[in-house]
């Protein structure tokens, strides 16, 4: 392989990192984003799009993406991916209300799913079957490596500047990333995915476009000097109505994107070719795609938007989940129907191929658990005055997930997929086992870190085999799609898990307080009062060992599926068993 191939991949691995961090820096930036769009702190309910919108870009439109990137080439979809994701930060730094930050972050979520896919896709496009073990342990490792630094690089940045100075910097290095992709893609020939490059450079196109954005980031942050001055301020007062897109500023900003627009849908070589996306969106179905979009959005909202503590899922939830089974009635219709459908017909026939879901679905349940619950057991104990330390406590499990998924890389050389994805689910479940047994102070045990690392290397473990099962038992042409619905079962897993699990372990804790006296009958001195304390802390402990036993279980079922469904997952060039009895 030659030297512009490896460094691609690379450059995408580090593409995926970097958006996977971004779904975890919104932890620590989250109540000064609120405030910024005038939502109080003690509204948290409120905030709830800003997270949910991520989610609803990152896995909704991802079967779309991954299609796409089978058809019109990986690295095209990786530059365009890192491009929206770029676009989504620059609208979230700016945003002014809840409306736009909610769009950028939605943005955000399209590009930086749509990075996913692509790259795994990538890598069997790079290595044979035999081979794709390790790459494929780096490319999930190096995700996962997202969830331990983006609140960090959160942290770090709001130390020494404002919320929106993380995504001004998500936006240059996205960037980039983008343009140097781009020009490795053009060179790295030996993966198929030259891009041209000759013809006369769309200036118009660019002018057009500097125009776009810098009198559209002028609408959205109205700069207090220019207002106040009695010329430019002028560009600031609304033409008719109300509202700052109807200033001459924003209707010279809507007027410079139309034109845009048509620059690109008319011009020979523009600057994006936007006939070109359209026709390959069409070819990818996209009718097909939006109904797959609408029915995995009535989950992620139905669960997404609902408080764990009492429900299930939201008070609108029954509507969602109704609307989101027409959408899956449609799309199946619509499939049936297609001539060149979104998903084509036996793509996903291979048992590994729609088993790779299953387990995902599982092992998203599981996962979810390990980074909500682990900080709350924290907080209920030993570090109830300190989010931060709560959220440093999941570090060590954090840590030792990428170390796992390069391990699990490097065992499906020799070892067959199901056998491995079991021995990692089936050491997250005696991990979370294990964790059943911590009390009010384990924490703080040299002990817990035991569960901690285990449990991480376990799912880490699990991820590789997973994604290699799938794109060994899938034809090369849609080996984007398929990653792409590994990739959305297993959010799909962490919603429903979270959810699940969180209203069991509630059961537990209302049991548990249910035969202790009120407050009021207790608290008659400040002794007694601490007594009733500890027993809440009790019932809380308890709530989340239920929550535990219920991943321990969600994890056993993965490892018993992958067993089960990866039997005849090809992912080694010369079977074990072929192997032994050849050596006599």
């Amino acid at each position: 392989m030659t030297r512009s191939p490896r460094l691609l991949l690379a450059l995408a691995a580090v593409a995926v990192a970097f958006a996977a961090a971004d779904t975890y820096v919104v932890v620590l930036a989250l109540p000064d984003m609120m405030g910024s769009v005038g939502i109080p702190i003690d509204q948290l309910q409120r905030a709830a799009p800003i997270v949910s919108g991520f989610l609803l870009g990152y896995v909704a439109m991802l079967p779309l993406i991954g299609r796409i990137a089978d058809l019109r080439g990986r690295v095209p979809v990786l530059v365009v991916a890192l491009a929206v994701f770029a676009l989504g930060s620059l609208v979230t730094a700016l945003a002014y209300d809840m409306p736009t930050l909610v769009s950028g972050r939605f943005l955000q979520g399209v590009g930086g799913g749509g990075l996913v896919p692509a790259t795994l896709a990538l890598v069997a496009d790079l290595y044979p079957v035999e081979r794709r073990g390790v790459p494929l342990g780096v490319v999930s490792a190096v995700q996962e490596l997202g969830s331990v630094i983006g609140p960090l690089f959160g942290a770090l940045v709001l130390a020494v500047a404002d919320w929106r100075a993380i995504f001004l910097v998500n936006l240059a290095v996205g960037l980039v990333l983008a343009a140097a992709i781009r020009d490795l893609g053009g060179r790295a020939a030996s993966a198929g995915e030259r891009i041209e490059t000759r013809g006369r450079f769309d200036y118009l196109g660019l002018l057009l476009a500097l125009v776009t954005l810098l009198t559209g980031a002028l609408v959205f942050v109205e700069p207090s000097q220019l207002m106040r001055d009695l010329t430019w301020g002028q560009l600031f007062i609304p033409v008719v109505g109300d509202g700052r897109w109807l200033t001459p500023l924003g209707l010279v900003a809507i007027g410079a994107l139309l034109l845009l627009v048509l620059r690109c849908a008319t011009a020979r070589r523009p600057l994006f070719d936007v006939v070109d996306w359209v026709r390959s969106m069409r070819e990818a179905d996209v009718v097909g795609a939006l109904l797959l979009a609408l029915a995995l959005a009535g989950v992620i909202l139905a669960f997404a938007t609902a408080d764990p503590k009492v429900q299930v899922f939201s008070d609108q939830g029954l509507w969602y989940l109704l609307g989101s089974a027409l959408a899956t009635i449609a799309f199946v219709l619509h499939l049936r129907r297609s001539a060149a459908p979104l998903v084509p017909r036996g793509a996903l026939r291979r048992t590994p191929a729609w088993g790779s879901m299953l387990v995902s679905f599982f092992i998203g349940a599981a996962l979810i658990a390990a980074l909500i619950d682990i900080p709350l057991f924290a907080r209920t104990t030993v570090y109830a005055s300190s989010q931060l330390m709560a959220a440093l406590v999941l570090v060590r499990f954090l840590v030792a997930l990428p170390v796992g998924a390069v391990v699990g890389g490097f065992l499906t050389r020799s070892l067959p997929v199901g056998v491995v994805t079991a021995i990692g689910m089936f050491l997250a479940a005696a991990a979370f086992l294990l964790m059943t047994r911590w009390g009010i102070d384990s924490i703080d045990d040299v002990s817990a870190t035991l569960p901690l690392l285990l449990g991480g290397f376990g799912f880490g473990l699990a991820l590789a085999p997973v994604n290699a099962a799938v794109l060994a038992s899938t034809d090369d042409d849609v080996h984007g799609l398929a990653s792409a619905f590994v990739v959305v079962a297993r959010m799909v897993g962490m919603l429903v898990g979270i959810s699940a699990l969180t209203t069991i372990g509630l059961r537990r804790y209302y049991a548990e307080q249910a035969d202790l006296p009120t407050a009021r009958e207790v608290c008659e001195g400040k002794t007694r009062c601490a007594e009733f304390t500890d027993l809440l802390q009790v019932a809380g402990i308890a709530q989340e060992h239920t929550v535990f036993t219920g991943a321990a279980v969600c994890a056993a079922v993965a490892g018993v599926l992958a067993l089960v469904l990866f039997r005849t997952a090809a992912t080694r060039s010369v079977a074990t068993g072929d192997l032994l009895r050849s050596s006599g």
